[in-house]
């Protein structure tokens, strides 16, 4: 019981990972005559909720779905926004494949550069660059809403990961994958920090979550191990409650996982 506790992230991170590439695999074999017929044959949108955030203006203008996204989207959009109302971005932190793979690539940054990883970008650019996702949001659903297509697609990293192998992601998908991959190494979540629109959407609700990351000042011995351990760089050790935007909601600042004090850092009403 000991070790799910301290691995269950990471077991439900492979775990959907595993499964979202099985169900991408599936259906590009449906498509030409193989797969698994008992097997999902959705497609790679119809499990991604973001689908269901860019479809929302044809839907209600309309009343009809965006090509290529389908009612399930919208019911994995709800869910998930559900999850955040109560405990926040947990979606980004726990469930997201890209996050994950950022996560497993930046594990390998951390034996190359040990202390420097994840401190490579200059403190006053990084805090400019992380309004870039908020551009990035507003950006797509304009476009997916004047176009009634997921033009997004063609640069999105998370479609690129699961579809390289098809022949059909676009050539600026591939590269926009390859530097998220590659600024894994040195930057922790460097897509989630600076130009995903789900997590600048998602990171919305910190503010108004009703379970948050609570720190009791009375027991902190300031040894700062939870702001080492943040893969956002939030200074966890500076605030009683983390209503940061960047937030993920991955725990690892919390006395389970990083505060060598019990009980005082953790996610409470």
């Amino acid at each position: 019981m000991q070790f799910i506790k301290k691995h269950i992230r990471g077991i439900i991170q492979l775990f959907i990972f595993t499964l979202v590439l099985l169900i991408s695999i599936n259906h590009n074999l449906l498509e030409s005559g193989g797969g698994i017929s008992w097997f999902s044959s959705a497609s790679l949108h119809a499990v991604c909720p973001f689908g269901g955030v860019v479809t929302i203006y044809q839907l209600l203008t309309v009343g009809t779905f965006v090509k290529q996204i389908h009612a399930a989207t919208l019911v994995l959009l709800v869910i998930v926004l559900l999850l955040a109302v109560f405990l926040g971005p947990v979606f980004c932190g726990w469930l997201c494949p890209l996050g994950s793979i950022q996560e497993w690539i930046g594990k390998i940054g951390k034996k190359i550069f040990g202390k420097k990883y994840n401190t490579f970008v200059n403190s006053k650019l990084d805090r400019v660059l992380r309004y870039f996702r908020y551009f990035v949001l507003v950006w797509v659903i304009i476009i997916t809403a004047r176009s009634g297509e997921i033009l997004f697609q063609h640069v999105d990293p998370y479609y690129a990961l699961f579809n390289f192998y098809t022949g059909e992601v676009a050539i600026q998908g591939l590269v926009i994958l390859s530097l998220t991959l590659i600024s894994s190494l040195f930057v922790e979540r460097s897509w989630c920090k600076y130009a995903c629109p789900y997590g600048a959407l998602l990171g919305l609700t910190n503010k108004f979550s009703i379970f948050k990351i609570k720190r009791n000042k009375n027991t902190c011995v300031t040894c700062k191990k939870c702001d080492k351990d943040c893969p956002m760089n939030i200074e966890v050790s500076s605030k009683s409650i983390v209503t940061d935007l960047q937030c993920i909601r991955c725990m690892k600042c919390t006395s389970d996982n990083s505060c060598p004090i019990p009980e005082t850092v953790d996610i409470k009403f």
